[in-house]
């Protein structure tokens, strides 16, 4: 049997997924007549009628024409999980919905149910939801059993060679079995010299059934690599180059190609895609405006109550440093005395502050003393998520401390909140700053609308449950 007939099987997932999906959104439209019309209006179901089958084939048409345009079906082994399956299901599901209601304008279908799209789409969400949740803990608990697995071996030994094997260690459930290291000679018992003799590696494919080869290149010159394709296509075992990386890992990478020439374009802003941040500014000041027009009684409330609590002024303004370092005043609800910088230390020292009022000590723990930041939001000073906005007293702290990562964070701007204020808080100390920074390097490798969403939902949740620091 050849090497690379032996997971032919897997071949026919994407087929399975297609199958599911038509069988289950015909389950959906025939159960909600069967619902609408059998149940609720005590009737005969209506697919002898004709508009009701064209409706049908039309419901069954478009799903069929977006699967081939969106390709939902398509993962690599790594991609699929439970998450990955759910974003492109309810792409394709409110995609298809939006089409469906399209079809109804355009036909001026006012003889179909309302009640029976409805009913449909919440069956289709509801048994796609679930089949995919079977789906995938299915498929992990079959590759956790030592079924489906995939062999692969590592060509080059060095520091960046363990990153493989130590993703997939991590990762058991991708069922990729490690076999062991190759080299050109044997650094450590436990590498397997191969002497640029690709009749040893030949061998060692043959008698492991090796499924993927990774070459690992800065331990490889040309040759050598291009020997390992050949053996790769020889008997129909996946190449994977591993390229160094390591300094801007975390900078957005595209393959390009310039007539025969491949580029890595590696990305130098943490926004790459305009469109992403369009949309994100969109969203921040459409969010903003929308806190700021329906949150005005809070605002009131909110500097009335600090006015009358304790002397001074009703807001708080300091200068903090923006994107690239630009200086910006922050506005805030004033939560300690007035001139509390000269009071004592500059940096607060968290619940053991007497600095701070006792409404003030309220509003910290609520984070209400943040709502005036979405003026500043509103003004191109700040993100709604991002890093926090820091003082000049904290800049130089963190550029003692971790001069690299800082200097990261100033490529986005600075946010109301961010994944280093709903885990950590206010620091109180170096330690705690650099614990607060490590977590929002988070968000600046990978900013997105959907992390935008989760941690204002968060944010959200810590004021109700009083937890801020």
């Amino acid at each position: 049997m050849a090497l690379g007939m032996r997971h032919r099987y897997s071949n026919y997932f994407s087929s399975l997924q297609f199958v599911a999906d038509l069988l289950i959104i015909n389950i959906a439209f025939l159960g909600a007549l069967w619902l609408r019309f059998v149940i609720v209006a005590k009737s005969a179901l209506p697919v002898s009628e004709l508009h009701y089958t064209i409706f049908w084939l039309v419901y069954n048409l478009i799903w069929i024409i977006l699967v081939l345009v969106l390709k939902p079906y398509r993962f690599l082994r790594h991609s699929f999980n439970l998450n990955e399956l759910m974003s492109r299901f309810f792409q394709v599901a409110a995609l298809h919905l939006a089409l469906v209601i399209a079809f109804w304008v355009f036909v001026k279908g006012y003889y179909f149910s309302r009640g029976h799209l409805v009913l449909a789409t919440g069956l289709l969400f509801f048994l796609g939801v679930g089949w995919r949740i079977i789906a995938t803990y299915l498929v992990k608990k079959y590759r956790l059993s030592g079924y489906n697995r995939r062999n692969y071996i590592i060509v080059g030994y060095g520091e960046l060679s363990d990153a493989v094997k130590n993703y997939y260690d991590m990762s058991p459930d991708i069922g990729y079995v490690f076999k062991g290291y190759f080299d050109k000679h044997s650094i450590v018992p436990f590498v397997k010299a191969w002497h640029h003799n690709l009749a040893v590696l030949e061998e060692f494919i043959m008698d492991e059934r090796i499924d993927h080869i990774y070459c690992c290149q800065p331990y490889l010159d040309n040759q050598d690599i291009q020997a390992i394709i050949q053996l790769g296509e020889k008997h129909k075992i996946k190449v994977m180059l591993q390229i160094d990386f390591r300094g801007f890992l975390t900078n957005e990478a595209t393959l390009e190609y310039h007539d025969y020439i491949p580029v890595i374009n590696i990305s130098t802003k943490a926004f790459s895609n305009v469109r992403t941040e369009v949309l994100k500014r969109t969203f921040d000041l459409v969010f903003s405006l929308t806190v700021v027009t329906l949150g005005s009684p809070v605002f009131i409330i909110m500097a009335v109550l600090v006015k009358f609590t304790s002397k001074g002024p009703v807001f708080f303004l300091q200068e903090r440093s923006g994107r690239w370092g630009e200086p910006f005043k922050i506005i805030k609800f004033r939560s300690m005395v007035p001139d509390s910088d000269k009071i004592a230390q500059k940096h607060s020292m968290g619940d053991h502050d007497k600095r701070i009022t006792k409404f003030g000590r309220f509003m910290r723990k609520t984070r209400l003393d943040e709502l005036p930041q979405f003026f500043n939001v509103i003004a191109g000073d700040m993100s709604i998520v991002g890093p926090r906005p820091l003082a000049r007293y904290d800049v130089e702290m963190l550029m003692k401390e971790s001069p690299t990562k800082f200097k990261r964070i100033l490529t986005i701007k600075p946010g109301i909140t961010s994944i280093g204020q709903v885990k950590v808080g206010y620091a109180d100390n170096a330690q705690e700053s650099v614990r607060r920074l490590n977590y929002d390097l988070l968000y600046v490798d990978n900013p997105s609308l959907r992390t935008d969403l989760w941690l204002i939902a968060r944010t959200v949740l810590l004021v109700f449950q009083k937890k801020g620091r």
